[in-house]
């Protein structure tokens, strides 16, 4: 395993290079990036600090960064050390100003203002928090999208990463004869969507959390054919009420949730 330090510079919380820098190395393998995350770094004095590490860890440097005191000092500072500096948007904003004819407002942390569409994030936060796992169904018609799945099949993380995009999420769990609320076939607003995964994987999970509680794995709960009769019983609900249904076994959250936009913008193109 190869190990380098990585610095990621930014002049807001850091959160634009770090999902850069990760993209990026996932692309290589038996590498370890021992990372360095300098957020909000909106002064040369700050910068001076920076070298400073620079010059004990000397690595790669990647910046979003558009003050342009903060720029120079940064890059000029590299040069001195002998790293390689790179701002990691400059080409994307480059061929978008040239594309549009339009100037470039530099603004640090201008994605993170508190507008329309931050307030509304918030707001599907808190939807999201108050229609967990089938809590409340009193309201469903409000959501914009409803998971419906077994337990463990991934519902909670991914409406909270649907929320994060300023989605009203909720999701309703299917448990062995439990019916489920009335309000769910009744929703007609929201995108329902069931989730399933792989029984042998989902027994994997549920022994992993019952292990986490110190509770027995003697259960209904991680029984290999009750498990696999669940599965089979939520596949055919989908089926019969129509439902799309997304694999989630081999996704990640990530995946999972961008199936799931493609499919609600698809819905609204269609009801315009």
């Amino acid at each position: 395993m190869t190990s380098f330090h990585l610095h990621l510079v930014s002049d807001s919380t850091g959160e634009t290079i770090s999902m850069v820098a990760r993209a990026c190395m996932v692309l290589f393998d038996d590498v370890e990036p021992v990372e360095h995350l300098w957020s909000m770094t909106r002064n040369v004095d700050q910068v001076s600090d920076i070298s400073k590490n620079l010059t004990e860890n000397p690595g790669i440097v990647l910046y979003t960064v558009v003050d342009n005191k903060v720029r120079d000092r940064l890059e000029d500072s590299c040069r001195k050390i002998g790293v390689p500096c790179v701002s990691v948007l400059d080409p994307v904003i480059g061929v978008l100003g040239a594309f549009l004819g339009a100037k470039i407002h530099a603004r640090p942390g201008q994605q993170h203002v508190m507008d329309a569409d931050y307030f509304d994030r918030i707001e599907a936060m808190q939807y999201v928090l108050n229609h967990d796992d089938g809590q409340s169904t009193r309201n469903l018609e409000e959501a914009g999208v409803v998971l419906v799945g077994v337990s463990r099949t991934s519902k909670t993380p991914t409406c909270i990463y649907l929320a994060n995009r300023g989605i009203k999420a909720a999701n309703v769990p299917i448990v062995p004869e439990c019916p489920l609320p009335d309000e769910l076939f009744e929703a007609a607003n929201p995108l329902i969507v069931g989730l399933i995964k792989d029984p042998k994987r989902l027994i994997e999970i549920r022994r992993q959390r019952l292990k986490f509680l110190n509770q027995d794995e003697n259960t209904d709960y991680v029984n290999p054919e009750l498990v696999h009769e669940e599965v089979k019983d939520a596949r055919k609900l989908f089926v019969k009420q129509g439902w799309p249904t997304i694999n989630v076994t081999r996704r990640s959250i990530e995946e999972t949730a961008a199936t799931i936009i493609q499919m609600l913008n698809k819905k609204r193109e269609i009801e315009m």
